[in-house]
């Protein structure tokens, strides 16, 4: 059985996903890379984006857990 998450979705990826808020089940031992993975399978159309843990922005390496805060940060145009 996987955990429960909540992800925060914002920008244009919040157009693509249809929502500011995601709640997925994922495996117990996932990774942020994973997490990538499953949401890029998921939402093909989703430009590669940032996750931020915890207010953080996290590496590919890291663990998640059911208690983190996550959020789905995709690319901005600055000028």
């Amino acid at each position: 059985m996987g955990i429960m998450i909540e992800i925060l979705i914002f920008g244009v990826a919040k157009d693509i996903v249809g929502t500011d808020k995601l709640s997925i089940d994922i495996p117990p031992s996932s990774t942020v890379r994973d997490l990538k993975n499953l949401l890029q399978s998921t939402y093909p159309m989703l430009p590669e984006s940032m996750i931020a843990i915890n207010t953080k922005y996290a590496n590919d390496e890291q663990a998640i857990s059911q208690t983190d805060e996550i959020a789905l940060i995709p690319p901005t145009n600055g000028g």
